[in-house]
């Protein structure tokens, strides 16, 4: 009887504490979630160390798509695809896309997929190089400030800012 008890009790804690769908997702010109690139993909680049630039993302293809989170999301293949179906909150990054500095101080800037990294398992995206250097000061102490940010920003209208000194096409079909 003890078993069945705890076991209802993991359940009801599990799906309380269910990742709930976001607020509005971070979308630039291509019309794409994180510009049209494969967030699957990010789990098989090389990480760097802290100071030293990340390995470009890679671009996902139009024929490669899934719906989430009210956008478009593009892969590179089908199996990326199909991973991340089975589990979009654990690939997507964090803050809808928004730049994880900018939730830091409170804001919602959009997020250049090319300046990622991968932190406790959970992706981040970055808006500037500049930027880049101030959230790797003290990460997990943005992490905490974004999560604490975060609630009271998540449900307001995604930016509408172009990504600074980047530009992407959207993804095409192969």
């Amino acid at each position: 009887m003890k078993r069945i008890v705890l076991a209802l009790a993991t359940a009801a804690m599990t799906a309380l504490a269910a990742p709930v769908l976001a607020g509005p997702q971070y979308l630039d010109g291509t019309g794409y979630a994180v510009s049209g690139y494969d967030v699957v993909a990010y789990r098989g680049l090389a990480q760097v160390p802290v100071g030293q630039t990340q390995p470009e993302a890679i671009k996902g293809r139009a024929d490669i798509t899934a719906e989430w989170n009210g956008s478009t999301w593009a892969f590179a293949s089908a199996d990326n695809r199909d991973r991340f179906l089975a589990n979009p909150s654990y690939y997507a990054p964090q803050y809808d896309g928004h730049c994880a500095y900018g939730v830091s101080k409170g804001g919602k800037v959009p997020g250049n997929p090319n300046l990622w990294r991968i932190v406790d398992d959970k992706l981040y995206l970055n808006i500037t190089r500049n930027v880049v250097g101030f959230w790797e000061e003290d990460i997990p102490g943005n992490i905490n400030k974004a999560q604490g940010n975060w609630p009271g920003i998540e449900t307001k209208a995604a930016s509408t800012n172009v990504i600074p000194d980047f530009t992407s096409a959207a993804p095409v079909k192969n």
